[in-house]
Formats: structure tokens, C-alpha cells, sequence
């Protein structure tokens, strides 16, 4: 993938946001278990890194997404996990479907605020009953008048704490379930939401994550994004951009890891010698590092096909795959370099072995990238 000279800026740009406006503050934040979306959002807003791939009508940058997936890497400088989801969720997540299939009214009610950081997004796919097996989702929106009805309830909901809206999935008829969902912008103050407690999770610490119930819950029709029935499939496709993003995030985050063990490693002394001139350590991180460049190039390539206007299903589950397995892999394999040291709360490698866990699981688990990696092969059962 070839970058010009406004990817580079737009590197830039986003570096120095990172230096002076979020990592200053990390620790903070990791602390307090809650991050301000609001101001961090309006800064990035500012800057234009909300809409990179937005429509220009609604404050977006019109570009392709080459541009996101430079931003998610760049954003694995941040120095803990939970921030970068944050942001992932409001700019690859909860946004895509409503920027491609929203009407021009909704998108200038709810996507243009996103794009400027005035508003917080969230994604409401998840629930108690129903995570990667996206079809078996059991809350509904039943047409009552002009409304839909919603009840219901989402859980591991990232931003929902703070957001102003969610993109939620619904089932809108008795249908096929494939065949009877639909995407609904729900404003957050809408009567008839409450909150779950907080949920605390062993990771992504600054992130606000939560169970969030619908009783009645009333809002337009107006307000459902694109065609009703075919909420599935425009999730489906919100979720290439989101597994592509994933993996990108990982790579500068699982790059900084493998750096910061050689430095670290390089100092400490054990009979007589730094840790790293040991064969095996050394030899560690050359095989790590092949492994981050490895994904890289994956993604990389994912992301020439997507852009070039293919089908990456295939090779978007396979790069979320990937990093999910690394981001396992090279903190755990990193870690042990560090001996005691890496045993401790805020070590950085630490959180990367606690913050990264959640890869393998978030935005479809491994099993299910593998199960769909399967059936684009012609193996699974049934399909040969």
C-alpha cells in the first residue's frame, strides 16, 4: 500500500494530538476506569480525524480508506487500548452504515455531530444471549403508529456510557433472522433506557463499557437507517471496515511492545550480561516482529482490495484473526523478558497482555473469523 504525502500529514497531525492531548493523561484515566469522550472527541473533531472517510455533505473528508487504516494504526501509539477502541467504535463502527444507507435527514441530525466530535456514538450489537451469533439477537422494534417500540437489552457496550446515540440492532419483523433486523439510531435520552452497573472488565480499563435496557422505548421510524430487513447485511459490512480497523490498531501497539522489551532487555543484567544477549531472547523478538510485519503486510493488502472496491470478507477475517492471535502471542512471549517488572500493574507491556485479550473476542471471535475463512475455502460441513 502506498502512502502519499497526505497520509503522512494526517500521521502527523494525529501523533501530535496523541502526545499532547491523550497520553499525558492515561494513567488518569486507567485510574478513574472513564476517559472524557466528549473533549477528546471534539478535539480529534477539530482536526477532521472523526470523518476521514465521510461524506464531504456532512463535515467528512471523502477519502478512501486507506486513510482510516492509517489512523488505527497510528493510533496503537496511544499508551493503553481503551481510547483507541473508543475511538474506533464512533468512526469504523457505529458510523459506517448510517454514512452509506442514512437518509440525508438523519445524516445531518446524527453523523454530521459524530464526524465534528460534538456527539459520542456506540454500537448496540451484543447482548446477554447473543455476541459473535449476531442473527440470534432478541430485542426487538415493533412498529407502533410513526415509532418503532423497542425493548430489549445490549451488553459490553463500548462509549455506551457516555454516548449520545447508538446504532442499534433490532429485529423489525417475524421473519428469517437473517432477513427481519434493522439498524436504528436511538438517541441515549430517549424514555424508557436505563443502565446496568458499569461493568468491569480485566482490560481497557479507561473504557466505559455497559449493559443497557430497553423498556418501551420510543423513537420515529424515520430514524431506522436504509431498508428495514436488511440491518444483517448492512452490519455484515460494517463489520470488514471494523475487523480491517482491528487490525491495523494492533500492529504500531504489538511494534511498540517488541521495542520496549529489546530496551528493556538490553539494560538488565543477569550473570554478567544484558537479558537480550541471551540466544533465545533475541532470537524471541526476530520471530515476533516477523510475525507484527507479517500482519501488517496482510492488512495492508486487505485494505488495496477494499479500497480498490472488492469483497474482503475473506481477508478482513483473516487479518482480525491474526492480530487477535499476535496480540496474545507477543505481549505473553514479550512479558517474560521483563521477569518481576512485568508482573506489575502499569507495566506498559502488562496492559498490552491485559488490554490486547480482548481481540480474540470483540467484533466477532477467532472462531468465527476461522468459521468464515472456512466457508470462503468450500470446507465447512455442509458447503462442499
Amino acid at each position: 500500500m502506498q502512502f502519499t504525502h497526505e497520509h503522512e500529514e494526517m500521521r502527523r497531525t494525529l501523533t501530535r494530538f496523541i502526545d499532547e492531548e491523550i497520553n499525558p493523561h492515561v494513567e488518569e484515566w486507567e485510574a478513574a476506569e472513564m476517559f472524557p469522550a466528549h473533549d477528546v472527541f471534539r478535539g480529534l473533531g477539530s482536526l477532521g480525524l472523526l470523518g476521514l472517510t465521510k461524506p464531504e455533505a456532512f463535515g467528512g473528508g471523502g477519502l478512501d480508506y486507506s486513510y482510516s487504516v492509517v489512523m488505527a494504526e497510528t493510533l496503537g501509539h496511544v499508551r493503553c487500548g481503551a481510547i483507541p477502541m473508543a475511538i474506533g467504535v464512533q468512526t469504523d463502527m457505529a458510523t459506517p452504515a448510517l454514512a452509506r444507507f442514512g437518509s440525508d435527514e438523519l445524516r445531518r441530525e446524527f453523523l454530521a455531530p459524530a464526524i465534528a466530535g460534538e456527539t459520542v456514538a456506540c454500537i448496540g450489537v451484543s447482548e446477554p444471549g447473543a455476541g459473535s451469533d449476531v442473527a440470534a439477537i432478541r430485542t426487538t422494534a415493533r412498529k407502533d403508529g410513526g415509532d418503532y417500540v423497542i425493548n430489549g437489552a445490549k451488553m459490553w457496550i463500548t462509549n455506551s456510557l457516555q454516548a449520545d446515540w447508538m446504532c442499534l440492532l433490532a429485529n423489525t419483523s417475524e421473519g428469517a433472522a437473517h432477513r427481519n433486523k434493522s439498524l436504528i439510531v436511538v438517541p441515549m435520552k430517549t424514555p424508557g433506557i436505563t443502565f446496568g452497573k458499569k461493568i468491569r472488565k480485566i482490560g481497557m480499563m479507561a473504557s466505559d463499557t455497559g449493559l443497557i435496557h430497553f423498556d418501551a422505548v420510543r423513537v420515529p421510524q424515520r430514524f431506522r437507517i436504509g431498508e428495514e430487513g436488511l440491518g444483517f447485511t448492512y452490519q455484515m459490512m460494517q463489520f470488514q471496515e471494523e475487523r480491517l480497523w482491528a487490525a491495523a490498531n494492533a500492529i504500531q501497539a504489538l511494534a511498540n511492545c517488541i521495542t520496549q522489551t529489546a530496551d528493556y532487555a538490553r539494560e538488565r543484567k543477569a550473570f554478567g550480561q544484558s537479558i537480550l544477549d541471551n540466544q533465545v531472547v533475541h532470537f524471541r523478538l526476530a520471530e515476533l516482529k516477523t510475525e507484527v510485519e507479517a500482519l501488517r503486510a496482510l492488512t495492508y493488502m486487505a485494505t488495496e482490495h477494499y479500497v480498490a472496491g472488492r469483497d474482503v470478507t475473506e481477508w478482513a477475517s483473516m487479518a482480525k484473526l491474526k492480530a487477535g492471535r499476535l496480540m496474545r502471542e507477543v505481549p505473553d512471549g514479550c512479558l517474560q523478558f521483563w521477569g518481576g517488572m512485568g508482573f506489575t500493574w502499569d507495566n506498559p507491556v502488562s496492559r498490552l497482555f491485559r488490554d490486547g485479550r480482548v481481540a480474540s473476542i470483540a467484533g466477532g471471535a477467532d472462531e468465527v473469523m476461522l468459521g468464515i475463512i472456512a466457508k470462503h475455502m468450500g470446507n465447512l460441513p455442509g458447503r462442499r
